[in-house]
Order: C-alpha cells, then sequence, then structure tokens
C-alpha cells in the first residue's frame, strides 16, 4: 500500500508536465539524484547504488570529491572513533593506496612522519590513513563510481529560477542550464552552497543568527573574543590601520573594513571568510615557482608588511605536511590565506558573480605568496624561508596546479526539520534520533576586519570552542519541513545554526551524513513514502548494520561534573574575561566543560574576574582549580578580594595539585557587602596561564 499518495501521484503528474514542455530537452529517470560532485554527494551516491536503485550524480563540477579532493588533506578529523561506515570506508581506501610503495615518489614511506589533525596520519592497526594527497583522494572517489557502475554528469549546473519543477511539495525534476532535465522519486542536494534547496523553495539563512535566536553564547557578532591566534592580539603592540599611519584621512589599508563592527551577540549577514587549500612542495623537482597574478599591486599587502615588522613568524605554522613532500596549506594568523569580507555575497550569487568572487579568491591568494616571496618589503628572513616553496606540479595539471574548489566553510544552511545548535554540540540538550556523529571543536574562522575605538586594526568572527567529546546530529536536520520538500534530503547544506555548523562543516562529517541520506532516500523509495515519514526505529538498526557510529561508547571521564561539588562554585563560563583567553580540554581533570588558556602571548594583559554571591558573612577557604603542566607559569598572580582587603598569592602552575582539582589559596574574611571576588592575570607570568573554576567554603 502507498503510504503517501500524492508522492506517486506526483511521479506520474510530472509526465504530463514534461510532455507540455520543451520536446528538444533530454530527459533521464533514476530513484534518486544527486546534485553536487563533493565527497558527500559520491559517498550517497554509492549507498544509494549498493542498496540496488538507480543513482546519478548531476554537478555543476568536473573533478568529484570538493574539498576532500580539493587540498584539504590533512584531514579535520576529531575523534575518528565516530567516522564510521563508508566514511571510514574511504579513508581505508586511502591507506590502500599508500600502502605499495610506487604511491611514495617524492620521498619514503619512513621519513613521512605520522602527525595528523587530531590523530597519526597512518593508523596500520586499523588499516586507515587520514592525510593525503589531492590525486589519491579523487581516485578513491574515482573508484567508488566505477565499481557502482554511477552515471557522474559533469559540467551541469541547475537553472536555479526555473530548473526545479514541483507538484505540491514533491519535486519531480530538476533541469540544468543545458536543458538537460533529470527526474527522480528522491533527490539530494549535497553541494557546499545549498543551491537546490533554495531554488526550490526550502527555508534557509546565511549569516550569523544572534545569540538570543537559539539560546546561544558563541553565534552572533563576537567583537571582543579572542580566539586561537588569527588576530592582531598576538602581537606585541597594535598595527595602524591607516595607509599612511597616524593620518585617518588617509584612507583604510585593503581589507580593512570602515564599518563599526556591531554589537556583541548580534545577527549580521557575513558568513566565514574562504581560501583554498593548497598543496604545495619543496620538492625542487616537483615545484613550479608561485605565479604572479594579473593586477598584481604589492600595496594590497602592505598590512602583513605591518605584521612582519611587528616581528610575527608564524607564516609556516599551518604548512601541514602530506605525502611525498607537500603541504595541506591552511590559513593562520592576524593576516593569512583568508580573505576575510569578501565573500558575503557568495552564497546567494548568481554563477558568473560567484565565478568572479573565486578568481579574486585566487588572484589575493597567489599575490599574498607573490609577495611573501619576492617583494622587497617583506623581511629578508621571511624572502628566504619562502623560497624553496611553490606549487605542486603533479596537482591539479589542468588548473595551473592551483586547487579547482575553494573552501566554502559556510553558504546556505537549511532551516529544517531539526536545527542543530551549539546546545546540541554542548550537551546541553539532548539530540534526537541520531544519524550519524561529530566531534571536532567549533570552529568559526573571522568574518570581517574593522578598526577598534582605539585606532587600531582587529579581526572579528573567530571561534574555537572545544565540544567536551563526539556529539550526535539528528536525523530532522538533513530534512526540509514536510510541506516544503517531501523528496528532498541535504546532507551537507544542514539545518544548524551559524555557529554549530562550524563544528558539522568537516569533510568526514559530510560524508557520514552523506551516506545516512542515502539510506533514507532508500527506504522512502521502498515505502512510497515522504522522507521525512521514514521510521527512525527502522532506520536506526539499517545505520548501524552499515558502520554508522550513533552514539559514542567511549564516554568522556576526564572532566568533572559541576554537581556534586561543595561550596559555592564559580567556573570559568561563569568569569568575566578581558583579554585572550581560549577554551581547552587538552588536559584531563578539568571542571565542567573544560578550562580557558590564555596562550602565552607577547603582551601579557589578560585577567579573569570570578565573582561569588555567597549564602553568608563569614569565614571562607578560597580555592582555585586549574590543571598543571610543564609548560605552565611558575607566579600565577591569583588576587583574592575580602572584607579586608585584598591579598595577592602567587601561583605555581607546573606543579601537581595533591588533592586536585583545588589548590587551596588560604583563608579570608567576607562580610555581606563585601566582594567576594578572586582576579587571575598572565602579568608577568612566564609561560601559560590557565583556569578552571574558584571554590569558596565555609570555615566558620
Amino acid at each position: 500500500m502507498n503510504k503517501f499518495p500524492a508522492l506517486a501521484a506526483g511521479w506520474v503528474l510530472c509526465g504530463c508536465w514534461l510532455a507540455a514542455s520543451s520536446a528538444a530537452a533530454a530527459t533521464a529517470d533514476y530513484d534518486v539524484v544527486v546534485y553536487g560532485g563533493n565527497a558527500a554527494a559520491v559517498i550517497a551516491a554509492v549507498e544509494v547504488a549498493g542498496a540496488g536503485k538507480t543513482v546519478a550524480i548531476v554537478c555543476p563540477e568536473q573533478h568529484l570529491g570538493g574539498l576532500s579532493s580539493g587540498g584539504l588533506g590533512f584531514t579535520d578529523t576529531g575523534n575518528k572513533a565516530v567516522i564510521g561506515g563508508l566514511a571510514r570506508d574511504f579513508y581505508h581506501r586511502v591507506w590502500k593506496a599508500y600502502d605499495q610503495d610506487s604511491a611514495w615518489r617524492w620521498q619514503s614511506r619512513e621519513s613521512y612522519g605520522n602527525k595528523g589533525q587530531g590523530t597519526p596520519a597512518i593508523d596500520g592497526d586499523q588499516r586507515t590513513q587520514w592525510v593525503f594527497e589531492p590525486h589519491v583522494a579523487e581516485q578513491v572517489f574515482e573508484q567508488y563510481v566505477a565499481e557502482h557502475a554511477i552515471p557522474v554528469f559533469r559540467d551541469s549546473w541547475l537553472d536555479r529560477e526555473r530548473g526545479v519543477a514541483k507538484r505540491g511539495a514533491v519535486i519531480e525534476s530538476i533541469t540544468m542550464t543545458n536543458g538537460e532535465r533529470y527526474r527522480a522519486k528522491v533527490f539530494i542536494d549535497a553541494t557546499y552552497e545549498g543551491d537546490l534547496l533554495a531554488a526550490a523553495g526550502v527555508d534557509y539563512h546565511v549569516g550569523r543568527e544572534s545569540n538570543e535566536q537559539y539560546g546561544e553564547k558563541w553565534n552572533g557578532v563576537q567583537v571582543g573574543v579572542l580566539h586561537h591566534r588569527h588576530h592582531f592580539g598576538v602581537l606585541p603592540k597594535g598595527i595602524d590601520p591607516f595607509v599612511i599611519p597616524g593620518n585617518s584621512g588617509s584612507g583604510l589599508l585593503k581589507g580593512i573594513s570602515p564599518l563599526p563592527p556591531g554589537e556583541y551577540g548580534a545577527a549580521d549577514h557575513r558568513v566565514q571568510a574562504y581560501c583554498f587549500r593548497l598543496c604545495m612542495t619543496d620538492a625542487a623537482a616537483n615545484r613550479v615557482p608561485f605565479p604572479k597574478p594579473d593586477g598584481y599591486d604589492p600595496q594590497n599587502y602592505e598590512l602583513l608588511g605591518r605584521v612582519l615588522d611587528a616581528g610575527w613568524r608564524e607564516l609556516f605554522d599551518k604548512f601541514d605536511r602530506i605525502p611525498n613532500l607537500k603541504t595541506d596549506t591552511n590559513n593562520h594568523g592576524p593576516v593569512s590565506s583568508d580573505y576575510i569580507g569578501e565573500n558575503y555575497d557568495y552564497p546567494e550569487a548568481t554563477y558568473e558573480r560567484r565565478r568572479e568572487i573565486i578568481a579574486a579568491h585566487r588572484r589575493y591568494q597567489q599575490g599574498l605568496l607573490y609577495f611573501m616571496c619576492n617583494d622587497p618589503r617583506v623581511p629578508a628572513d621571511v624572502r628566504e624561508a619562502m623560497a624553496p616553496w611553490g606549487l605542486a606540479a603533479d596537482e591539479f595539471r589542468d588548473n595551473g596546479h592551483w586547487p579547482h574548489q575553494i573552501y566554502v566553510r559556510e553558504a546556505r544552511r537549511m532551516v529544517g526539520r531539526y536545527v542543530m545548535t551549539e546546545n546540541e554540540l554542548l550537551k546541553l540538550r539532548p539530540t534526537p534520533e541520531s544519524i550519524g556523529m561529530g566531534s571536532y571543536t567549533i570552529d568559526s574562522h573571522n568574518v570581517q576586519r574593522y578598526v577598534t575605538p582605539e585606532g587600531y586594526v582587529q579581526n572579528e568572527g573567530d571561534i574555537g570552542v572545544p565540544t567536551a567529546g563526539p556529539y550526535e546530529i539528528a536525523l530532522g536536520s538533513i530534512q526540509p519541513q514536510a510541506e516544503q520538500a517531501a523528496n528532498l534530503l541535504v546532507p551537507v547544506a544542514v539545518s544548524s545554526s551559524h555557529i554549530a555548523f562550524g563544528s558539522i562543516r568537516m569533510e568526514p562529517v559530510f560524508m557520514v551524513l552523506g551516506q545516512s541520506a542515502g539510506m533514507v532516500a532508500v527506504m522512502a523509495i521502498e515505502a512510497g513514502s515522504t522522507v521525512q515519514a521514514v521510521p527512525y526505529d527502522a532506520l536506526r538498526p539499517r545505520l548501524l548494520e552499515a558502520g554508522q557510529v550513533l552514539e559514542y561508547a567511549g564516554g568522556s571521564p576526564r572532566g568533572l561534573p559541576l554537581a556534586g561539588i561543595s561550596g559555592v562554585v564559580v567556573d570559568d563560563e561563569q568569569a568575566e574575561k578581558i583579554g585572550d583567553w581560549q577554551p581547552s580540554v587538552s588536559m584531563s581533570g578539568w571542571i565542567h566543560r573544560g578550562y580557558l588558556h590564555d596562550g602565552n602571548p607577547p603582551r601579557k594583559t589578560a585577567t579573569l574576574r570570578f565573582t561569588a554571591e555567597l549564602p553568608e558573612p563569614g569565614r571562607y577557604r578560597v580555592e582555585f582549580a586549574f590543571p598543571p603542566h610543564s609548560n605552565r607559569a611558575t607566579r600565577v598572580p591569583v588576587t583574592v578580594r575580602h572584607a579586608g582587603g585584598s591579598d595577592t598569592i602567587f601561583v605555581n602552575q607546573k606543579k601537581a595539585i595533591a588533592d586536585g582539582p583545588f589548590l587551596a589559596l588560604g583563608e579570608f574574611e567576607f562580610s555581606a557587602q563585601g566582594p567576594a571576588t578572586v582576579v587571575v592575570a598572565n602579568e608577568a607570568a612566564d609561560g601559560h596561564v590557565v583556569a578552571d573554576a574558584v571554590r569558596w567554603v565555609r570555615v566558620r
């Protein structure tokens, strides 16, 4: 019995619509059509084909794999234990490709090393490899479609104005700009941009939501929040933003916005900065010099020149090594490969406008590299260090050795049946109907560069917040509202807030969600139902049988919950922060969801103020919690403000705490009117300063 007659009727009526349309247009019929050619698209198609259904990939791309074959070879794995199913099979196939001597053309396997992004690059025990060259990844994706005889229609661009034919909530067919039409029972939008979902009339969002919209902390404008090392606060002094230093009438340097950054926590239209993940090499026999782009103007990189003058030398910290003396080179620092502020219109732009934006990003990044290698404005030591580097001659041969895929970190995000937010990722509320897991840090890149009230340049939008363990991703986040699209699934431009997408957007997660979307599509076809009507109780066992990881059995024993800790406890999340404090869970024994560290910056002016509301006046023992480590400072000033004034205790954070996690600072009197405050500072500290929590325990 057909559980959704309207869907079946839509398929029948679709033929009438086609008959009335241009007879010259070619039409192809499949059970499932996947629009897009990235990793999620291929994996979704493989899942459908493996279930015995007909499937086609229709994509604008010429090359399969998206970012996974487009330069991002230093995989953002997070916790690899939750990467299962076909996603893990992809990394197993990469391992097989490198488990033969012929794969090591420019260096030996033994000389490569084994550093990956949070996991060993090569895991022989698990027969997986997480770090790889672009062409190897593309070969694996091509193997998939060949093995399953999946037709791939490349250079096929959806007609976004008139190309989606619907009968009610049912998508009947999609038509490309070249007139080719594809009819299917279920469609999967696997594009980074969410083009099909938008053309089908599905709700979506572009930009940052306010913190109030979903009850979040890290969404919206984050002015004053400085995570990672991608901001100007890492320099010993501020950087003048004006063409003529000190002269505001001379105009701003290239890349600095004249607009105010906005109010903290407010919504805006801005999206994470884009860049290309470059495959570079210092193997002379395989090196192509960085080209000088058309229209190159060294003045466009004067801001970088001033950063270099200030002593910045972390330029090479994200030249992450992949096999054969190559890199996956990513953005790092105040001025780097991210073309901040130049992509706001990309998500909704026409194809022509997108090509212009992509070309501008390419010119900017090529010019940046040419400037660093050749311009006398650049200090000699930097030019000498850059001299051995160039593009890899055996990668991206048909595109000037430049990646064919720009890093679209964020574009449209669907507003679907369930919206993933930081609350699910941080486990502040449960996630329903898990179809896979993510685990990477909530990682959002800068969105703007502006002038501070003090007259210096600053970046805004970079966020790095650990999730304190893997998290579940809801089935409803890949499903539109049923009344908007009953036969569409969206595993890439998923339904999530801006800040939650900062973690979900990792390539292994897209592959996981692609497989789950493929399985939901198959089950909807088998039942003759909408994709929203597929019962989770029936889906779950099939996902598990396919190797998907739906819950994390490993747990997270490294942290201590606030519940059960006696006394009055103020956690680091409740402290008033001045300066750059970065969240971390690197060391064990922390309280609640992690702790804060200062990154040991050259300018040490950061403070944390812990203020307690004590139940009654009296004498209290004040205790300070922090994870000790050998790289910590030996004299951290911790000031206790009490009824009698204040006392500063210098804490050695290298030394282990005997009865951890709290170190007693002393006993002090507190009045009903007086302060109950502890201030932790990094002034004159000789190493990293960390802080987790402060506790007041009543003595008498």
